[in-house]
């Protein structure tokens, strides 16, 4: 069967369509582990880009959790996490809106003929949550994306794509017509390892500091046009299958 799509694009969540908040995540380990939201310590790095199960532990334990009972109090996380978000459902919509012109580009991308999805260390509850509280969840296909509940270490998600990819078009994804779109350096690490290509949005970084990580291409905000060309400039030409 050939592909009748123009490419697949896989966004990361925070940081990339919405703001990042650690604020769910502070008050979330403070619930699952019986601690004081003043007494949660994020590790000085492996926060931003990585899974919420590796950032989780660590915090746990960067927090005076031992390592035994962070890794063994991480699933009583989820349930505490979305019981937080559906608490602050109001604030998350107020306080962590799409970032401007995050819609239309996804709407754009859709009628392009794009499939997108979602690549993040969130789990997929709180990610799935998130973009319908966004409202950017139409053009996202998410029964195709990796999400943090899927594997601990970020660089194990792109096979789960492919994997997913496979199983409801009938014929393997091409890496060269797959493009992640992120803003930490960890998400063009993930690109790289997967052999996709990689678009950075400076939301959160220079361009001067994203390119020190040599992605195909940097765009400083989400609008249709420039997303769109950065896009095809970074995808390799459509194969026959």
């Amino acid at each position: 069967m050939g592909e009748t799509h123009a490419g697949l694009v896989v966004w990361d969540v925070d940081g990339t369509l919405i703001p990042a908040d650690l604020r769910w995540l502070r008050r979330a380990v403070a619930g699952t582990y019986n601690l004081e939201e003043s007494d949660v310590v994020f590790p000085t790095s492996r926060v931003h880009g990585y899974t919420d199960e590796s950032i989780v532990v660590d915090t746990a334990i960067a927090s005076g959790v031992t390592e035994v009972a962070a890794e063994e109090g991480f699933s009583r996380y989820a349930a505490v996490l979305m019981d937080v978000m559906s608490h602050g459902e109001a604030e998350l919509a107020r306080d962590q809106p799409a970032y401007p012109g995050t819609a239309r580009t996804i709407a754009a991308l859709a009628d392009h003929g794009y499939v997108q999805t979602a690549l993040t260390g969130n789990l997929r509850v709180s990610a799935e949550y998130k973009l319908a509280v966004a409202g950017l969840d139409a053009h996202l296909d998410l029964n195709i994306g990796a999400f943090g509940s899927d594997a601990r270490d970020r660089f194990d998600l792109p096979a789960f794509v492919s994997d997913r990819f496979r199983a409801k078009f009938g014929y393997p994804l091409d890496p060269r017509r797959t493009v992640i779109i992120g803003d930490a350096p960890n998400d063009i690490a993930t690109a790289r390892h997967a052999g996709f290509g990689v678009v950075a949005v400076t939301h959160r970084l220079t361009s001067e500091e994203l390119w020190e990580h040599s992605p195909d291409a940097i765009v400083d905000r989400l609008e249709p046009d420039m997303v769109l060309d950065a896009i095809r400039a970074t995808m390799g030409p459509i194969s026959n299958c």
